[in-house]
C-alpha cells in the first residue's frame, strides 16, 4: 500500500480513538442531566429543557462515537456465516460492504450539510416549548457523519490490504 494511505488511516484512527474514548464520557453528564430532571420535577417547577438536551447529548453521544465503534468492531454484525470465514474471505467481504457504508455516509453527510445550512440560514429551532436553535446539533451531527465517513474509508483500506495479504504497518 502506498505510504499516503498508511498515514491517511494511522491519522484517522488515531483521531477517532481520542474523540471515541472523549465521548465515552458524555454519558456521565447524561446522566447528570436526567438525575437534575427527575429532583426537578420531584422537588421544584419541572424543568422544560432536560428531556430534550438529554436527546441532544443521545445523538451526539452515538454520532460521534460511531466512528470508534466501527474502528474498534463493536458494532452490530449478523453472523450466520461471517464467523466460519478465513480472516482473507472476511476482509474480503468487509470491503465490499464498507463501500456501500461509504456511499451511504457520503448521501447521508450531503443531506446533513444541506439541512444544517438552512439551520443556520433561518434560525431554525426546536417546536419544543425550550426551542433551541438546531444548528448546534445539526454541526455536530456534521461532525460525527464525517469521521465516520473517514473510518470507513479507513477500514475499507484495512480490509483491503487483508484481503490482499499486505500489511498497513
Amino acid at each position: 500500500m502506498p505510504e499516503f494511505i498508511k498515514r491517511f488511516v494511522r491519522v484517522v484512527d488515531n483521531v477517532n480513538y481520542r474523540i471515541g474514548r472523549a465521548t465515552m464520557l458524555v454519558i456521565f453528564v447524561m446522566v447528570g442531566v436526567l438525575f437534575y430532571s427527575a429532583v426537578s420535577k420531584t422537588f421544584f417547577d419541572p424543568s422544560l429543557w432536560t428531556y430534550e438536551f438529554a436527546q441532544f447529548l443521545m445523538v451526539g453521544y452515538f454520532l460521534l462515537g460511531g466512528a470508534y465503534s466501527l474502528q474498534t468492531d463493536s458494532h452490530v454484525r449478523m453472523d450466520l456465516l461471517y464467523g466460519r470465514w478465513t480472516k482473507r474471505t472476511k476482509s474480503r467481504w468487509d470491503a465490499a460492504t464498507s463501500l456501500v457504508m461509504i456511499a451511504y455516509l457520503v448521501l447521508l453527510l450531503y443531506g446533513s450539510l444541506s439541512s444544517t445550512y438552512y439551520a443556520i440560514e433561518y434560525g431554525e429551532r426546536s417546536y419544543s416549548i425550550w426551542r433551541p436553535y438546531m444548528w448546534p446539533i445539526k454541526v455536530i451531527m456534521n461532525i460525527g457523519i464525517l469521521f465516520m465517513l473517514l473510518q470507513a474509508i479507513s477500514q475499507f483500506f484495512k480490509d483491503l490490504a487483508t484481503a490482499r495479504g499486505v500489511s498497513l504497518s
